[in-house]
């Protein structure tokens, strides 16, 4: 064997020292800073739901403990008798019949006409649109008081009056969903429309096969907002319905009271029951709202 065969030692002079690992220090660092944004969201958080645990915990006391002196937060006497003289005073199954019909019509179309307009905003560069941008988020500067006049005259003289359609049509569209897309489609990379229509794609294919696929946080985000606000809604469904066999939510629960007194632990019941389905829709939906990967079409 040579010298040139014979397995050399492993160099371990002042200048080639072997370096060795110590110990990862913990990073303190981050630590230090999440501390005290988790403190001041726990302390907001406390200041949110302070009121709905009020709320709810004085549902379960009977009428003549809401006011004594002094309040207290734990009902001493729990009781579920208002919510069975509320269920039982107003026809809250029919209520909520007629309010999911108009709750999910109204968010299925507010989502596909927001998604369509927010897509074209701003995707398309036409100084048209851009003048029709500022139309729409020039809507959000009225109060909602001023438009109640011109829209129950449009509604009525369509021949909606005392309808669901009458509810559904004036709040398809919302400058809320409109900007809420825009904003999002502008953060979409130029890229992948590009790189669609290369491939042959046309704009309607587009728009089904990317474009909505990729905004379905946003869509969730806007459906859950939507259905909030229509299933809230009482001063609108209130000037378009008359008939009691068509009455919303709200407008039910604003029927058992009384016109010389109120009946607060009926009333706390009746809100309380009021308030299930939108519970409901949002641990149903909140998980998939921030799920989103823009990027996901793109190679680097």
């Amino acid at each position: 064997m040579t010298t040139t065969d014979m397995p050399r030692p492993v160099d371990a002079g002042p200048g080639r020292a072997v370096s060795k690992k110590g110990p990862r220090k913990p990073a303190t660092g981050g630590l230090r800073r999440a501390v005290p944004a988790t403190t001041l969201l726990w302390i907001m958080a406390c200041l949110y739901g302070l009121p709905v645990l009020w709320f709810i915990l004085s549902s379960l006391k009977p009428a003549s403990d809401l006011f004594s002196y002094p309040l207290s937060l734990v009902p001493h006497d729990p009781t579920l008798s208002g919510y069975m003289t509320a269920w039982r005073s107003a026809n809250f199954s029919q209520y909520f019949i007629n309010t999911t019909i108009v709750c999910v019509i109204t968010t299925i179309l507010t989502v596909g006409v927001s998604c369509c307009t927010g897509y074209a905003l701003a995707k398309y560069d036409n100084r048209w649109l851009k003048a029709f941008f500022l139309c729409i988020l020039a809507t959000t500067m009225l109060p909602g008081e001023v438009m109640l006049a011109p829209s129950f005259l449009v509604v009525r003289d369509l021949g909606l009056y005392n309808s669901f359609g009458g509810i559904i049509l004036p709040a398809v569209l919302t400058a809320t969903g409109c900007f809420m897309f825009r904003q999002f489609f502008l953060t979409v990379p130029d890229e992948l429309v590009e790189a669609a229509r290369i491939d042959g794609a046309r704009e309607l294919s587009i728009f089904v096969r990317i474009m909505v696929p990729v905004s379905r946080p946003i869509m969730l985000t806007l459906a859950i907002l939507s259905f909030q606000w229509r299933w809230n809604d009482y001063i609108w469904p209130l000037l378009m319905l008359n008939d009691p066999n068509k009455f919303t939510v709200q407008i039910g629960i604003q029927s058992i009271v009384g016109a010389q007194n109120i009946n607060w632990s009926v009333l706390l019941g009746a809100s309380v029951i009021s308030m299930i389905p939108l519970i409901v829709v949002f641990l149903v939906f909140q998980r998939y709202v921030m799920n989103a990967d823009i990027n996901a079409g793109l190679k680097d």
